[in-house]
C-alpha cells in the first residue's frame, strides 16, 4: 500500500479534526466558560510540543482576569516571578478568550510591554490562536489586518501592540501592560522615571470608558520605585495579586475576589514542579540577592537587610502584663508625595524583651501631623512616654513648644538626633539579633519588616528612624526636656 505524500497527509489531518471538532463543538465550547478551561483547551494550539503543567497559581491569575471580564475589578497589578506563564496568559489566552468563550469579540485592547521584541511575540501568539481551525470552527471570526501588531475582527474588535514608550493616540477597553521595565534600564533613575511618567501622564487617559474600561499591569519587581511600586505607594486603587517565588506568611496575599495564598509555611515554593526546591536553592546560590528580592520575592529589597534580618524577629500575639512603653517619633521634612513619613513606633520593655506593639504612620500638613500626634497620644493613654526628635537651632524651639503645648497632659519628651541613622539603628539591630525584639502581630507588619529589613537601602527610613528613638529612650535614665 502507498503512502499518502506528507502534504496530502497533513490535509487529511486537519479534514480530521475540523469534523471532530464540529461534532463535539457545543461540549467544547461548554469546557471552555471559564479562562482556565480554555488555556486548557487551547494549550496545544500554542505550545503543541509541551506538557500544560497545572499550578494554583495559574487558577489565581485566570480568576483575578475573569473579574475584570466580569466588570468587578477595573484596576489589576500581579507580581509574580518570572516564568510564571504571565505574560501567555494576559497577553495572549485572556484576550482570546474574552474575543470566543466570554461573547465579548467587540473588546478593543491595548496590549504593551517595554520593547518590541515581547510586543511582536505575544501579538504572533495571539494571532495563531484566533485564527487556529479549532477556534475559528468554534467562534468564527474574520481577522483582518494590517501588521503583526494591528489586527480587527469582524465584531469590530481590535488589538493594538505597541512597546510601552510608544503608547500615544490609541484607546482601548483593555489596557495591558506586560513587563514596562526592563532588566536593564530599571535601575536607571532616568529610564525607570519615564516610564512611570509615561503611565501617569500617557496611558491612564488611553480608555475608551473611565469607568467600565479596565487596566492589567503584569510584571516583576525590579525596584522599589518601578510601576508597580508607583501604583502602590500612590494608592492608584488597584487590586493587587502579589505572588512570591517563597512564601513569607507576614504577606500574605489576599484580595477581594476572595483569594488568599493557599501557602502554609515559610520559604513554600509557588511552583515547584517548574521550579524544584533543589533547582531553586542552587539558583539563589548564583544569583544576587537583590534580584530574588525583587523579580522574585516581589518586594525590591534584600529581605535578610545588612542591619536587620527578618529570622531575627519573632512575631507575638501581644506584650505581657507589666511592661514600660514608649512612642518614639520620627518627623517627615516634607509634604510632596515621595516625600518620607511621619512615623510613630510603640516600643514596650518587659524582662529585658523588646516588643514592637504599633506602628503610625502618616503623610500629611503640619495639621495633619498635629492631629496624628494627638490623636496617637489619646489611644496609647497617659502612661506611655513620648519621645519626639528636636531640631537644631530656634525652629527646633518654636516646635518643642508648640508640641508640648499640643501634648499638655502627656509625658512628652525631646531631645535632638546624635550620629547617622545607622549608627542610631545599630543598638536596635544588636539586641534583634539575639532575640530580644518581638512583633505583636497587626495589619502594620508587612510595611515596618519590609522598611526595617531593607534598611539603609531602602527608599524610607522613617520607621526605622522611630524604632531606634524608642529603644534609645527606654534605655534612657535622665530626660532631656520634659513637658506635661
Amino acid at each position: 500500500m502507498n503512502e499518502l505524500p506528507p502534504t496530502a497527509l497533513t490535509v487529511f489531518k486537519r479534514e480530521l479534526a475540523k469534523r471532530e471538532v464540529a461534532e463535539h463543538a457545543d461540549e467544547i465550547k461548554a469546557r471552555c466558560g471559564r479562562l482556565i478551561d480554555f488555556v486548557r483547551e487551547f494549550w496545544s494550539i500554542l505550545e503543541p510540543n509541551a506538557t500544560f503543567v497545572e499550578n494554583w497559581h495559574i487558577h489565581a491569575i485566570c480568576d483575578h482576569l475573569e473579574a475584570v471580564t466580569a466588570g468587578r475589578i477595573t484596576r489589576l497589578l500581579i507580581t509574580v516571578p518570572p516564568g510564571s506563564m504571565k505574560s501567555l496568559l494576559v497577553s495572549v489566552f485572556w484576550q482570546a478568550w474574552e474575543w470566543g468563550p466570554a461573547g465579548k469579540p467587540f473588546l478593543r485592547y491595548l496590549s504593551t510591554a517595554f520593547n518590541d521584541g515581547p510586543v511582536l511575540r505575544d501579538a504572533g501568539k495571539f494571532l495563531n490562536l484566533v485564527t487556529s481551525e479549532k477556534f475559528q470552527a468554534l467562534w468564527p471570526l474574520k481577522i483582518e489586518r494590517t501588521a503583526l501588531t494591528a489586527m480587527e475582527n469582524s465584531a469590530r474588535g481590535d488589538r493594538r501592540a505597541v512597546a510601552f514608550g510608544s503608547l500615544t493616540s490609541q484607546r482601548g477597553d483593555r489596557l495591558v501592560i506586560d513587563d514596562p521595565h526592563s532588566t536593564t534600564t530599571a535601575e536607571s533613575d532616568v529610564e525607570r522615571f519615564k516610564t512611570t511618567r509615561q503611565f501617569r501622564e500617557g496611558a491612564l487617559n488611553r480608555l475608551n470608558d473611565a469607568q467600565r474600561s479596565a487596566i492589567v499591569v503584569i510584571m516583576q519587581r525590579l525596584h522599589e520605585e518601578d510601576l508597580a511600586g508607583v501604583i502602590l505607594k500612590l494608592k492608584m486603587g488597584f487590586v493587587h495579586l502579589m505572588l512570591p517565588m517563597e512564601f513569607e506568611p507576614e504577606r500574605a496575599c489576599e484580595t477581594l475576589i476572595g483569594f488568599k495564598d493557599p501557602r502554609a509555611y515559610d520559604g513554600e515554593l509557588l511552583d515547584p514542579v517548574r521550579f524544584p526546591k533543589e533547582a531553586w536553592e542552587k539558583f539563589k546560590q548564583d544569583t544576587t540577592q537583590y534580584a530574588i528580592a525583587g523579580q522574585y520575592q516581589q518586594r525590591p529589597a534584600p529581605r535578610e537587610g545588612g542591619i536587620f534580618k527578618r529570622a531575627w524577629f519573632e512575631f507575638v500575639p501581644a506584650v505581657p502584663a507589666g511592661a514600660q512603653y514608649v512612642r518614639g517619633w520620627d518627623l517627615a521634612a516634607s509634604l510632596s508625595e515621595t516625600a518620607a513619613y511621619t512615623a510613630g513606633v510603640l516600643l514596650a520593655l518587659k524582662d529585658g524583651v523588646y516588643y514592637v506593639v504599633d506602628v503610625r504612620r502618616e503623610r500629611g500638613s503640619p495639621g495633619d501631623v498635629e492631629r496624628l500626634l494627638r490623636n496617637t497620644a489619646t489611644h496609647d493613654g497617659g502612661d506611655v512616654r513620648i519621645s519626639i526628635p528636636q531640631d537644631p537651632g530656634q525652629a527646633g524651639k518654636s516646635q518643642v513648644q508648640a508640641f508640648a503645648k499640643l501634648l499638655a497632659g502627656f509625658d512628652v519628651r525631646f531631645s535632638p538626633e546624635s550620629g547617622d541613622k545607622q549608627d542610631r539603628a545599630m543598638p536596635v539591630s544588636a539586641q534583634a539579633e539575639v532575640g530580644n525584639i518581638k512583633i505583636v502581630r497587626g495589619d502594620w507588619n508587612a510595611d515596618f519588616m519590609d522598611e526595617v529589613c531593607s534598611f539603609p537601602n531602602g527608599t524610607y527610613k522613617d520607621q526605622t528612624d522611630a524604632l531606634s528613638r524608642a529603644f534609645s529612650q527606654l534605655l534612657a535614665r535622665k530626660p532631656q526636656l520634659v513637658f506635661g
